[in-house]
C-alpha cells in the first residue's frame, strides 16, 4: 500500500510496507524493509531504518546488516529525527524534532521522546514514559513504564572513561523501574538502579542505587525523605 500523502524529494527503498493513512513530509529517507503501521505521521527530513556506521576503534561488535525498523500505528516522527535499523516503536509513540533512536532499541506504547533526545543502542523503554528535551539515555539502559526523565538528564555506562581493557566487559547502563523520576540536569552514574517510584531531585548526582519510593537530592545524592503519597504511581 502506498502512503496517503507524500512530500517532495522522498526516497523509499525496496520492500518498505505501509499501513493506511500514512503521511510523509519532504526530504524523507526510508531504508529497505521498514514496516510502518496505520495513521503514522513522518515529518520533514526524517531518516528511518539507517544502518549504523562503526568507527574503526569502536568497541561495539561489527554487524554487517541489521534487521529493518518497525514503526507502530499512530506514531509521529518529528522533523529531522533519525530512527536506526532494528529499532522498534510500539503504537502511538511520539518522537519530537531532532531526536535519535539507535539500533536494537524498543520503545513502548504512548511514550514521548522529546526534542533532541538521544536513546543509544540496546536500550529498552517502557510504555507511557516521558523523555524530555535533550535528555541522554546511554547504551544498555532499561526504563520501565511511566518513567519521567526531565530535560538535560545525563545517564552514563563507562566507569573507566574509555581507559584500560578492563572496561570492555563491564559496560552497564542505568535501570529505572516503573514510575521512577529524574529531575532536570541530574547525572546517573553507570549501572545504578532507581527502584519503583524512586525520585531524583534536579541537579543531583546519583552514585548509589535509589530505593523504592524515596526522594534523593545532592551530589552525591542522599535520601531526604519519602516520596509524598499523592505522587506515587499507584495513586494516580
Amino acid at each position: 500500500m502506498k502512503p496517503y500523502s507524500i512530500g517532495q524529494n522522498v526516497i523509499i527503498k525496496e520492500n518498505v510496507t505501509f499501513g493506511e493513512n500514512v503521511v510523509i513530509g519532504n526530504n524523507v529517507i526510508i531504508y529497505e524493509g521498514v514496516q510502518i503501521g496505520d495513521n503514522v505521521l513522518i515529518q520533514d527530513n526524517v531518516v528511518i531504518g539507517k544502518q549504523p556506521s562503526r568507527a574503526k576503534n569502536s568497541i561495539l561488535p561489527e554487524v554487517k546488516k541489521l534487521p529493518p525498523t518497525i514503526i507502530g500505528s499512530g506514531c509521529t516522527i518529528g522533523t529531522s529525527s533519525i530512527i536506526y535499523a532494528n529499532a522498534t516503536l510500539a503504537e502511538d509513540v511520539f518522537v519530537a524534532d531532532l531526536a535519535t533512536i539507535r539500533e536494537r532499541v524498543t520503545v513502548g506504547p504512548q511514550t514521548i521522546v522529546g526534542r533532541g533526545v538521544a536513546i543509544e543502542n540496546d536500550c529498552k523503554i517502557g510504555k507511557k514514559c516521558k523523555l524530555e528535551t535533550n535528555c541522554y539515555i546511554t547504551a544498555y539502559s532499561e526504563l520501565g513504564d511511566y518513567v519521567f526523565v526531565a530535560p538535560c538528564v545525563v545517564t552514563t555506562n563507562d566507569n573507566y572513561m574509555a581507559r584500560t581493557k578492563e572496561r570492555f566487559d563491564k559496560f552497564k547502563g542505568v535501570t529505572v523501574k516503573d514510575g521512577g523520576r529524574i529531575g532536570a540536569n541530574a547525572i546517573i552514574l553507570p549501572g545504578k538502579t532507581i527502584e519503583e517510584d524512586g525520585t531524583v531531585a534536579a541537579g543531583s548526582i546519583v552514585t548509589k542505587d535509589v530505593k523504592k519510593e524515596e526522594l534523593v537530592l545532592g551530589f552525591p545524592a542522599r535520601k531526604i525523605r519519602d516520596v509524598p503519597p499523592e505522587q506515587l504511581l499507584r495513586n494516580q
